[in-house]
């Protein structure tokens, strides 16, 4: 199902975030515990797809966490397409701050959590810094772009969190400025295209990540937490 959307041929990446789970609901820190789409989830998966799909994706990967995945085969269900599951695109692993909301979260760590809300590069006790998130996030990025070939427009379903990280750094944003792209909602996604800028006298050609679309939804909704998806 293809409109034109991506006539031009370049490469496109849609960050796409998984649908509600209940822990979402409660302001729980997920992270990489498990944790399933509610039914309200799945309904927001049913009916971002279709527009998913008008926009011609060419391959899906997914991280391996079950709320990203059952996003992801709603998804492939209407294009046909297989997902390829990525463990490098699951959420921060908050290690000690997962199944905690962030009421007892403030109450043990309050000075740790307050800084990592603001985004600061600091690593949540015993897990890790936003930096290494980033850098992972990425790397199965343009590991699954590069499978994926000339042209391609690649689906990532992924985490909040981790979902505005990668587009801080695949933009070239500094660590610190990251959280200046608002919070993800459930089941909203973010569009960025690839453009190779000419090159100067004597150079080489520069390509560059460009911001089309950010948190766009089928219906509004709320970005449930800061990062905690």
């Amino acid at each position: 199902m293809n409109d034109g959307w991506n006539a031009r041929g370049r490469r496109r990446v849609i960050f796409w975030r998984h649908g509600r789970t209940e822990w979402n609901l409660v302001n729980r820190f997920q992270g990489a515990i498990d944790v399933p789409l509610d039914a309200e989830g799945m309904a927001q998966a049913q009916a971002a797809a279709p527009a998913l799909a008008r926009m011609g994706p060419t391959a899906i990967v997914s991280s391996d966490l079950a709320r990203a995945l059952t996003t992801a085969q709603v998804l492939a269900d209407l294009t046909g397409l297989p997902v390829w599951q990525d463990a490098g695109l699951r959420e921060t692993d908050g290690v000690q701050w997962q199944g905690q909301t962030r009421d007892e979260i403030f109450a043990r760590d309050e000075d740790l959590f307050r800084a990592w809300v603001a985004g600061h590069d600091i690593r949540p006790p015993g897990g890790e810094t936003r930096s290494e998130v980033v850098d992972r996030v990425t790397a199965a990025v343009e590991r699954h772009l590069a499978a994926a070939g000339p042209g391609a427009t690649l689906v990532v379903v992924s985490h909040g969190g981790s979902i505005r990280g990668a587009i801080g750094g695949l933009l070239g944003l500094a660590p610190e400025q990251w959280t200046a792209l608002g919070v993800i909602s459930n089941c909203a996604w973010s569009v960025l295209s690839q453009l190779t800028l000419p090159a100067e006298p004597g150079g080489e050609p520069v390509t560059r990540w460009r911001l089309e679309e950010y948190n766009a939804a089928a219906a509004p909704a709320p970005a449930i937490g800061a990062d905690d998806a």
